[in-house]
């Protein structure tokens, strides 16, 4: 560790101390997805995947989520109606794909999961705490920690040098291990990674996932005071042969743009931002002019991103977001509903 990784690291212990001397326990099991890495796990559509699969499953789940860059401190629930600037985009994009299921917005995940206990008319029977890995404030059944296939450890260095959010002997709290965005890895590069991982956790279960496209929103959906632009669902294949100008501004931008690529667009150009940047008109005004300089004809964006696009007045009509979902084996989801009830 350098100079400025042992300061960051001595900050996360002094966190750490003080969040497990203040450690909460609420009165119903929960599940927390995170990771050891800063984004680009694909923890959202792994989420939505988990509540979606509570839900069969007759569990009722209520998700708590942190709301990274969210003016609102909460508690509060949030609905799809929101912005992403009062909620974050994260927590509207969860909104937004489980409309059953409800989802409170605020930092302290406890007081959240009160409020949700204490406000609901259906009580929840299980809470899935979003990005937890870290808020040890917060006692959970079951830590699930994901970890990206191309890039599981961040360069192996704590920030601001690396990604790691906290050292790699911290795996060993994990209860399950999900490598994620597999898809197109040969079995020599998982099997390198399991071996891997078992240096610091020998015991929770290692699943393998892929996040794979399941569909094109064509056009924003607006609310409020924003223009109504005609929303429409397509198939992944509508995307096949199509001119694109991709944007993002997400944590693994390459990852989106494979998944274009996979799924057969042409593109003709992209620009990146950094991850949950606040797009402006003029953000728009850029892109639009360089995806017509490309000679695209559609401008492809995410979903975590369109979100945040929401808020603005006047959006392209020819602007759509790919959609993306978390596959698992069936093993994964038997092992993590295994808690005390």
């Amino acid at each position: 560790m350098n100079l400025f990784e042992k300061i960051y690291y001595k900050g996360y212990r002094y966190r750490t101390d003080r969040d497990l001397k203040e450690m909460k326990t609420l009165p119903l099991p929960v599940i927390s997805v995170g990771n050891i890495t800063t984004g680009g796990t694909g923890k959202t559509p792994a989420v939505i995947a988990i509540a979606s699969e509570a839900k069969k499953r007759g569990l009722s789940p209520c998700v708590l989520t942190r709301g990274y860059r969210g003016r609102l401190r909460g508690p509060v629930f949030v609905s799809e109606e929101n912005y992403a600037s009062d909620m974050g985009d994260e927590p509207l994009l969860i909104a937004s794909r489980l409309h059953d299921v409800p989802v409170v917005k605020c930092p302290d995940r406890y007081e959240g999961g009160m409020f949700a206990l204490e406000n609901l008319e259906d009580s929840p029977g299980l809470f899935i705490l979003d990005d937890g890995f870290q808020h040890r404030r917060l006692r959970r059944d079951m830590d699930v920690v994901l970890i990206n296939a191309l890039d599981p450890f961040g360069g192996r260095r704590l920030l601001p040098f690396g990604r790691l959010r906290e050292p790699l002997e911290e795996l060993s709290r994990s209860g399950c291990i999900v490598i994620t965005k597999a898809s197109g890895t040969d079995d020599g590069m998982i099997e390198a990674l399991t071996a891997d991982i078992r240096k610091y956790n020998f015991d929770a279960p290692v699943h393998v996932s892929s996040h794979m496209s399941s569909h094109v929103m064509i056009g924003v959906s607006h609310h409020e005071k924003a223009v109504d632009v005609d929303a429409g669902m397509e198939p992944i294949e509508w995307l096949k042969g199509r001119k694109v100008f991709a944007f993002c501004a997400i944590a693994g931008p390459e990852s989106f743009m494979r998944s274009l690529k996979e799924a057969g667009a042409i593109i003709t150009g992209s620009k990146a931002f950094r991850d949950h940047h606040v797009f402006r008109h003029s953000d728009l005004k850029s892109i639009t002019e360089l995806a017509r300089e490309s000679g695209a004809d559609w401008i492809m964006t995410t979903e975590k991103d369109i979100m945040r696009l929401r808020a603005l007045k006047e959006t392209p009509v020819n602007c759509a977001s790919l959609g993306i979902e978390f596959h698992v084996d069936k093993g994964f989801f038997d092992y993590i509903f295994r808690l005390p009830g």
